[in-house]
């Protein structure tokens, strides 16, 4: 139960703190791919190796997603940021002075990806702050620490060309305690978030097929944003030879687009209502694909996939708009499961256009199967707004001081 303490208004201290921590992490989550290329020279990778060096960062971070959401909503999320921040000196550290062989480098990604599960601890930590109906500006403006990509994919090997790989990691220590002292010094746990549960009451939270529903949208939406940030380069070079520099500079425009417009859909699913707005998105989603698989010129291809990622993003918000009104006691252990399978989501993309590409010469009919999915998403959204009352009567817009909630229907 919660503990009576007042509703409280917002922390924005905490806010700033939550987005500092995730932007960092997911900066030095995506390090290892963005310093790819370097590594693969290094040490002679295969291509299957290079695929294996860049997946175990990301997998290791969305499965850490569920166990470390939970121990937030135990122990609190502030407890957890520290620690994990704390943790990330190690895998840099052995990086930085060894790292000289694949087996090295594969263990120092499996650490290196506890930066993932920032989005289990750090996006619950400033929601529990906020009332229900500021959910999707808060969470999409913690979120918009995505962005963290972006920077590694600009910064990183620009630093690597000049200092080499392994100093890299070295100096990305240096943000790391910076952001370490700032969380430290801003965050708070909300007087909210009430006493630690037994572990069964937040696990029950996993057997609500509400959960599941989020699970689904969330792997179009976010993985989609993941899938096409790590693919672009390769389907940039492919599609239409372009150099892998400037394939890297549209890469991290079209991921900017993304991170940037987060707290916009959240924003939108606050005032018009979240399934709504999802629904719009994932619809414009669709479209964006079925548009894309007609592979354009460069120059169309660039604005449909910056459309395309933009609805991506807005649509990540949506669904976070939601997900802390219907799982606000357990929101650490809902946020890290939905994120977990958001990021294994994002793994189905690359696989998929690669795939299509060998068999059939063609990354066209690849897009359009994204888009039927993503139609087909929108198609099911509807279905359960329709047919289920709770979807109906708790996920319109949250409620204000001038506008009271609407009676169930």
């Amino acid at each position: 139960m919660e503990t009576g303490t007042p509703p409280t208004k917002g922390h924005l201290p905490t806010l700033i703190a939550s987005f500092l921590h995730f932007d960092l992490s997911f900066m030095l989550w995506v390090t290892l791919g963005a310093l790819g290329i370097f590594i693969a020279e290094s040490l002679g990778l295969s291509a299957a190796q290079k695929g294996l060096l860049v997946a175990v960062p990301i997998l290791s971070g969305a499965t850490l997603r569920v166990p470390l959401g939970l121990l937030g909503d135990r122990i609190g999320g502030r407890t957890v940021g520290i620690a994990m921040l704390a943790f990330l000196f190690l895998p840099l550290a052995l990086g930085w002075r060894a790292g000289e062989g694949l087996p090295q480098l594969l263990g120092i990604g499996l650490m290196l990806g506890t930066a993932g599960a920032s989005f289990a601890v750090a996006l619950p930590l400033a929601s529990r702050w906020y009332p229900a109906e500021r959910q999707g500006l808060v969470m999409g403006i913690a979120a918009a620490g995505n962005s963290g990509t972006v920077v590694a994919n600009l910064l990183a090997p620009r630093l690597a060309g000049v200092f080499g790989w392994h100093n890299v990691l070295g100096l990305a220590m240096v943000p790391l305690a910076l952001v370490l002292v700032a969380f430290f010094c801003l965050a708070k746990d909300s007087p909210n978030r009430g006493a630690g549960r037994p572990s069964g009451h937040y696990l029950a939270a996993l057997k609500r097929g509400d959960l599941w529903w989020f699970c689904l949208f969330y792997s179009v939406t976010f993985g989609g944003y993941v899938g096409l940030s790590s693919f672009l380069p390769l389907f940039l070079r492919d599609q239409y030879g372009v150099a892998p520099q400037t394939a890297g500079y549209l890469t991290a425009l079209v991921a900017f687009a993304g991170s940037s417009i987060r707290p916009l859909g959240g924003y939108l699913a606050d005032r018009l209502g979240g399934v709504r707005v999802l629904s719009l998105l994932l619809i414009a989603i669709g479209i964006f694909y079925a548009l894309g698989a007609r592979l354009p010129t460069l120059a169309v291809m660039m604005g449909l996939l910056v459309g395309l990622v933009a609805c991506l993003g807005m649509g990540n918000g949506a669904v976070f708009q939601l997900v802390p009104q219907r799982f606000r006691d357990e929101i650490g252990v809902a946020t890290g499961m939905v994120g977990a399978v958001g990021g294994l989501g994002g793994f189905l993309l690359p696989l998929l256009l690669g795939s299509v590409k060998q068999a059939g010469g063609s990354f066209g009919p690849g897009f359009l199967a994204l888009g039927l999915a993503s139609l087909a998403a929108a198609a099911l959204l509807g279905l359960l707004a329709a047919g289920r009352r709770s979807w109906r009567s708790s996920w319109r817009p949250a409620p204000t001081a001038e506008s009271p909630r609407e009676p169930a229907t």
